[in-house]
């Protein structure tokens, strides 16, 4: 750099050298020998590619890089970097002083202008700079005053209204999206409130001209779209930190911007079964996932900012709405249009699998997930009104288990439909927790409304994909029935684990036959996973097994491994040691029973840290309090005594003349390590919760 910079003129080399020394004192914390004017003053001018015509003209010719660009980037990055700075409070208080002093004075300049003229640069980098600097500046005069500057308000609404595709309406986005982004990381609900209500309608005018709510509109759209990929993808993005705003500031804030997903789930429904780029309908998928799931902008919202309060009078309505659309979509057959590419890719130019790759699998398992949460939250409406009667119930499972089937989607042949549970969700935890529990509540919904005994209901389930006690076997088998791994889940707040689990074992203890039945299916064969068909079992003529077209289905597929092996949730949570959660302590008070209830209210709960917001949650679904002192019981750690191969298992209905016994003592011997090392925890005040519920019921086995 020492030779091109020598060949610079003066002024040039004089505006680089008090940048680079203003850079390297915020660097120290240190102030410069400049005074802060002088340093605001090289900004702007830089900025404003303050060259001129005579200094670039007697810049040499073999110098190819131009100043004027040279020093935009560096202005607009220290401008960056001391915004950031100052927010972060990391500088020592003369150093905080100084460079406040010179973000003043940028102000008194109408720096803001300057940046927002660089929005419509052709190039990427100067305007990505632009606008990277414009929501930091944005976001700190927010932060510090709780205003939003009117000259980037002004040009965003016009950009929104005029919804004209191009580097301005793009860095207009971007940079709203990042100070929303910056708002919701923190926790500024009330600045979350102003910004919200200064962009209310101008969202409202994009979002209608990208996502119109009338179906002959969307396919008029969808072909301008289809030339402005970006854009729509810079849409979906905004709308998901809109959705998110909506869960985190709760009935305080309801504006029509935050209900565009819910609302204009038609445009989103034909983006993802229409011809756009691949990568812009696996967006706006994820986003109709995350929207049911209500985990909208959980990536970007973790931290002790993030807070939850009382859900707003429409919110249960719009999910109502959206979970209605997604089935009938499903009836009229749009999951024939939906495109599942065979590889994974984001939007490169040639795709890595090639023709017989495995396919897309985050696709399959947002899609999977969606249309079982949405059956789940159909079959909760008052009085059943979403979902009338079993067959519908079975109607819907077979659409999604087919749609799976088709096109050698999976390349794997699968002839009981309760595999597709593992096999589907077995690589994603939190994903495949909230599968069980959807498949958990629509068992329950099916066998209240078929009327069938309990034998023929199980077998009904099994044929549907929908028995829970081949899932919770399938996932004990996938984790090589290891108990550590249990223990992880009902620590960890990623999962809805302990949701699933309490209410999986109170159906438990009223159906310890058909559980027994499923067992005896169950057997492991020469270290394979194997769920094989028993003479009288509770299947039909339906096979339990996988197979991979004469492979070693369970070499080539993460979700089915050796005896020994674990998925690869099972390494992450045993290598070294490492669990997912640190054991606190929990202070004392009075125990409380643990219940399990369907929809019930979050209560409304000050800033906290992630960890003990989502434990009052869990608190809040199941009774179970956090920070309850050990609950003691009067007798000591039981060792379970297991029958051998040859004899039968004792409380176990008979399924045939003669059953294996070895998958029912992997699976009580797995509870019962269980449920020492829970107690042995709780104890030593070492659970983040009180346990006392779930360990009675763990008593059952």
């Amino acid at each position: 750099m020492e030779p091109t910079a020598s060949k610079e003129p003066g002024p040039v080399r004089e505006r680089r050298a008090c940048l680079t020394e203003a850079y390297t004192c915020l660097r120290r914390g240190s102030c410069p020998s400049q005074r802060a004017h002088d340093v605001a003053s090289a900004i702007f001018v830089g900025v404003c590619g303050g060259v001129s015509s005579g200094d670039r003209e007697s810049c040499p010719p073999e110098n190819h890089s131009d100043p004027t660009v040279e020093l935009s980037c560096i202005s607009m990055s220290l401008l960056e970097k001391i915004s950031s700075a100052l927010m972060s409070g990391s500088l020592p208080p003369a150093a905080t002083l100084y460079h406040a002093e010179v973000l003043t004075g940028l102000q008194d300049m109408d720096l803001m202008l300057q940046l927002i003229l660089h929005f419509q640069s052709n190039d990427q980098i100067i305007s990505h700079l632009a606008a990277k600097s414009v929501s930091t500046c944005v976001f700190y005069q927010l932060h510090t005053s709780s205003t939003v500057c009117p000259v980037w308000q002004q040009k965003c609404v016009q950009a929104f209204y005029s919804s004209t595709p191009g580097p301005a309406l793009n860095n207009c986005l971007w940079s709203i999206t990042d100070v929303f982004k910056r708002l919701l990381q923190g926790g500024h609900q009330e600045n979350i409130a102003k910004l919200l209500a200064a962009f209310d309608s101008s969202l409202m005018a994009i979002c209608s001209t990208f996502l119109p709510e009338e179906r002959s509109e969307v396919l008029l759209c969808l072909d301008d779209a289809s030339r402005g990929g970006t854009t729509l993808c810079l849409v979906l993005e905004l709308l998901e930190l809109l959705t998110a705003s909506r869960v985190i500031c709760g009935a305080d804030v309801c504006l029509q911007s935050q209900r565009i997903t819910y609302t204009h789930y038609s445009a989103l429904l034909a983006i993802i079964g229409g011809s756009l780029h691949y990568f812009v309908k696996k967006r706006a998928l994820l986003l109709l996932k995350r929207a049911v799931l209500q985990k909208s902008g959980e990536d970007w919202a973790l931290g002790e900012g993030l807070y939850v309060g009382p859900k707003d009078k429409h919110l249960l309505a719009d999910m109502s709405t959206l979970a209605k659309s997604m089935l009938t979509a499903v009836a009229t057959d749009w999951l024939q249009r939906v495109q599942v590419e065979s590889s994974s890719f984001f939007g490169g130019t040639r795709h890595v699998g090639g023709k017989g790759g495995r396919a897309d699998g985050v696709m399959l398992r947002a899609l999977g997930l969606l249309l079982l949460k949405s059956l789940e939250l159909c079959i909760q409406t008052p009085s059943g009104a979403g979902v009338n009667s079993a067959f519908e119930v079975c109607g819907y499972l077979q659409s999604v288990w087919g749609f799976l089937r088709q096109g050698s989607l999976l390349r794997t042949e699968v002839t009981h439909c309760c595999c597709w549970l593992s096999l589907l969700f077995g690589e994603q935890d939190d994903d495949m927790m909230e599968a069980a529990k959807a498949l958990f509540s629509i068992f329950l919904h099916h066998r209240l409304c078929s009327g069938l005994d309990d034998g023929s209901m199980l077998k009904a389930a099994c044929v549907f994909g929908c028995n829970p006690h081949c899932h919770f076997l399938l996932l004990l088998q996938s984790i090589s029935f290891d108990h550590s791994i249990l223990l992880d889940f009902l620590i960890s707040t990623e999962t809805c684990f302990l949701e699933y689990f309490v209410r999986y074992l109170k159906y438990l203890r009223a159906d310890w036959q058909g559980f027994t039945a499923a067992c005896g299916k169950a057997s492991l064969f020469d270290g394979h996973l194997s769920l094989q068909q028993s003479p009288t079992a509770l299947c039909g003529g339906d096979v339990l097994k996988v197979t991979n077209g004469g492979q070693d289905p369970y070499r080539s597929n993460a979700c089915f491994q050796h005896t020994g092996a674990i998925s690869s949730a099972g390494m992450i949570s045993m290598a070294a040691g490492f669990h997912l959660v640190e054991y606190g302590s929990s202070d004392e008070s009075d125990t409380e029973e643990m219940e399990v209830s369907q929809g019930a209210p979050v209560s409304e709960k000050s800033r906290c840290s992630a960890l003990d917001m989502k434990l009052q949650t869990l608190s809040d679904l199941t009774g179970i309090e956090p920070n309850t002192a050990p609950h003691r019981t009067a007798e000591g750690p039981r060792v379970p005594v297991f029958p051998s191969e040859q004899t039968s298992c004792p409380n176990m209905a008979p399924v045939s003349g003669h059953v294996t016994c070895d998958t029912l003592a992997r699976v009580v011997l797995c509870m019962s390590q269980l449920r020492e090392v829970v107690r042995r925890l709780h104890t030593k005040k070492l659970f983040p919760y009180n346990p006392s519920s779930l360990l009675r019921l763990l008593e059952h086995f």
